[in-house]
């Protein structure tokens, strides 16, 4: 019998091997999402320092969401980091998807963040 792995153990190994090629620096941060069932979250990271520049999800109270797993969600969650990003001087990062398939609310959230002003 073949044993089938999991989706989310499989999307860790796409994301360990785009993080093998991909890494944020302190002019070109990498703007990283995270999806769940629930929410959605992004975190702009400069990996030379290791620390977190800019973050906004699905649960932050300005955004006033009532539900934040779908598209509209993430292009709000999109046009808040940008946002952010703006204000604390960064325009252009690099995009790492996370491991998850470039479609749907990933894709909806980096449209809505080249849309307000990043760069990727």
């Amino acid at each position: 019998m073949i044993k089938k792995e999991s989706r989310n153990s499989m999307r860790v190994v796409r994301h360990e091997r785009i993080r093998s090629t991909m890494t944020g620096t302190s002019t070109t941060p990498r703007l990283c999402v995270f999806r769940s069932n629930k929410e959605i979250y992004a975190q702009i990271i400069d990996d030379e320092t290791r620390t977190t520049l800019v973050s906004a999800s699905s649960l932050d109270k300005e955004l006033k969401l009532e539900n934040g797993s779908n598209v509209e969600a993430a292009k709000a969650v999109g046009k808040s980091i940008a946002e952010k990003a703006k204000n604390a001087k960064i325009t252009k990062v690099v995009f790492d998807r996370g491991g998850y398939l470039y479609h749907g609310r990933v894709e909806a959230l980096a449209n809505a963040a080249r849309e307000n002003g990043l760069e990727f």
